[in-house]
């Protein structure tokens, strides 16, 4: 034993590894989808009115989603692995046998 460890090992995360990947403060494809959509309103209706309101919704989202990232960044992950889940499961001899 010539070598003795003295404390532990560090390793350094990378933080673009390990952060939530954000657009405007809200989840990056939730903004690009409004974008979108509010983009295709546009340009559908092509009158000045489509604009300001595709602009005005676009914006009204995009604060919505920032709420929801701040509170949680990784929200809309949670829930659609949330509605995935069935309210009743059965029980059953085994989980990979079919009823």
């Amino acid at each position: 034993m010539a070598e003795v460890m003295q404390g532990l090992q560090r390793h350094r995360i990378q933080r673009a590894l390990s952060r939530p990947n954000l657009l405007l403060g809200a989840d990056r494809e939730l903004v690009l989808l409004t974008g979108l959509v509010a983009t295709i309103l546009i340009f559908v209706v092509l009158t000045i009115y489509s604009a300001l309101i595709g602009i005005a919704v676009w914006l009204l989202i995009v604060g919505f989603l920032r709420m929801m990232a701040k509170s949680d960044p990784l929200m809309r992950k949670v829930y659609l692995r949330h509605i995935s889940y069935r309210s009743y499961y059965r029980a059953t001899p085994t989980p990979w046998r079919r009823y």
